[in-house]
Order: C-alpha cells, then sequence, then structure tokens
C-alpha cells in the first residue's frame, strides 16, 4: 500500500510571472509566500494549502480549490472570476481581497466573518447562507449579489453600492449602511425614493 508523501513545503518564497494556466498543481504547501503577476486561470489546486500568503495582481479565472487550505490569504489586484470556494477546506478559510475582481464567483454557506473586501467588484457572487458576520464591504460593487438567509450581522455596507438586500430574509442585526444607499434595502417594495430635501 502505497502512502501518500508528505508535502513539499514552500516557505518565505516570492513567485514571479510564473504560468499556473491549466496545470495541476499537487501535494504543495504554501507559507508565508508571495505570489507576483502569475496565472493560475482554469488550473487545478485541490489540496493544497496556502497559509499567510499573498497573491498580487494574480489570475485566478476559473481556478479549482476543491479541498484546498488557503487561511490568511490576501489577494490584491487579482482576476478572481467564476471561483467556487465552497469546494475550500473550511479549517483553513480566511481572507482579505483588495483591488480586486471576484465576479461570479460563489460562497454559498461559507463561514467568512470579518472579512474584508476593499474596493472590489462583486458582480453576481453568491452569499446566500453565507456568514459574513463584521465583514467589511469598502467600496465595492455588488451588482446583482445574492443575499440569501445570510448572516451580515455587524457588516458594514456604508461605501457599498449597487447591492439589493431583503431585510426580512437576511440576519442583519447592527448592520451598518449609509442613508444614500438605503434604496438597497427596498428595491422589491418599488418605491420611488428620492434625495432631495
Amino acid at each position: 500500500m502505497s502512502h501518500p508523501s508528505e508535502p513539499t513545503l514552500h516557505q518565505n518564497k516570492t513567485f514571479k510571472k510564473v504560468n499556473y494556466a491549466e496545470k495541476t498543481l499537487q501535494n504543495r504547501e504554501f507559507e508565508k509566500c508571495e505570489f507576483i503577476n502569475c496565472d493560475f486561470s482554469k488550473s487545478n489546486l485541490t489540496d493544497n494549502d496556502f497559509i499567510d500568503c499573498s497573491f498580487k495582481n494574480c489570475n485566478f479565472t476559473m481556478t479549482i480549490f476543491n479541498g484546498a487550505g488557503l487561511r490568511d490569504v490576501v489577494f490584491e489586484d487579482c482576476k478572481i472570476l467564476g471561483v467556487d470556494f465552497t469546494k475550500c477546506n473550511k479549517f483553513l478559510f480566511s481572507f482579505t481581497f483588495i483591488n480586486s475582481f471576484l465576479d461570479y464567483c460563489t460562497f454559498f454557506g461559507t463561514k467568512l466573518r470579518k472579512t474584508t473586501f476593499d474596493n472590489c467588484s462583486l458582480k453576481e457572487v453568491d452569499f446566500s447562507e453565507t456568514d459574513l458576520t463584521e465583514s467589511i464591504f469598502s467600496n465595492c460593487d455588488l451588482s446583482a449579489a445574492t443575499f440569501f438567509n445570510t448572516t451580515l450581522e455587524k457588516a458594514d455596507f456604508t461605501t457599498a453600492r449597487n447591492f439589493s438586500i431583503q431585510p426580512e430574509f437576511n440576519k442583519m442585526k447592527k448592520a451598518k449602511f449609509s442613508a444614500m444607499s438605503l434604496a438597497g434595502l427596498l428595491d422589491r417594495y418599488q418605491l420611488d425614493i428620492s434625495n432631495n430635501h
């Protein structure tokens, strides 16, 4: 009987302009590594772990993360389009997203407490049944993002835009909104809300 080999560990390394597109990465663990200008589009990162890593200007379009561990990972200036985060390792699952495109991703049923989304495009992202307690959506575009049975307690939408959230179908105690964006909570009532004083 063959035993699975120990994962290859990479620590404190910087990877620049590496093209992993459509490739499969196996049995790797990355700790405190930095990835700059790397292409992971359509690559298969199943069961690899990334801990305390940062990705800058990387492409993750349609990347497969089945069973992958992503703990304290920072994505900055990244394209993360159409990624299914629900299949990631639930025990290694924490991120910060800065200036990134996350359009068409799904976080259905995941725990994303205290997650920062800073200046991100989150178009058509599925946040159904996600725990976003105390998360921050700073200057984010949430066009057609889905919030259903989502925990948004103490989440901050003060500078978020284009969201449509139905309070009766989500847990929203102490969530923060600006007066200018309240229309996004009332969409379904087809009210005419004017900002004139």
